[in-house]
């Protein structure tokens, strides 16, 4: 399904030892990353203390963004499940200060009820 959700822009899951490199200089001292989810160049990674959005930039892809979002700042979250017909899964985020929120599709294949765990223990 890798191929088909890259193809339709769904992100699909990593797993957080393989990012461990790339992003434990970013992460706090008693930081996990809970879940990992990847598209095409860009990641959603998300940590027992906030979601850190990475932005791929340019054609070398060696620019990179980086937006760190506090879970005590998402307002509201909704998660989404793939119906028959609908190839994908949808995330919401509503951050406080913002108006429109930050959306995600994901792939058939991600389990959404684990994020909506994991959302759920550390914003409510």
């Amino acid at each position: 399904m890798g191929l088909i959700n890259t193809l339709f822009g769904n992100a699909s899951e990593m797993q957080p030892e393989a990012l461990q490199q790339e992003f434990g200089p970013l992460l706090c001292a008693d930081e996990r990353i809970e879940k990992a989810y990847k598209l095409l160049r860009d990641k959603w990674i998300f940590t027992n203390k906030r979601l850190i959005i990475q932005d791929v930039q340019g054609v070398t892809g060696k620019k990179r963004e980086y937006m760190s979002v506090p879970y005590r700042s998402v307002e509201r979250f909704s998660v989404e499940t793939a119906g028959t017909f609908d190839m994908d899964c949808d995330m919401k985020l509503w951050i406080r200060g913002c108006a429109e929120p930050l959306a995600q599709k994901l792939g058939r294949d991600v389990n959404i009820s684990e994020i909506q765990q994991v959302l759920a223990r550390y914003v409510l």
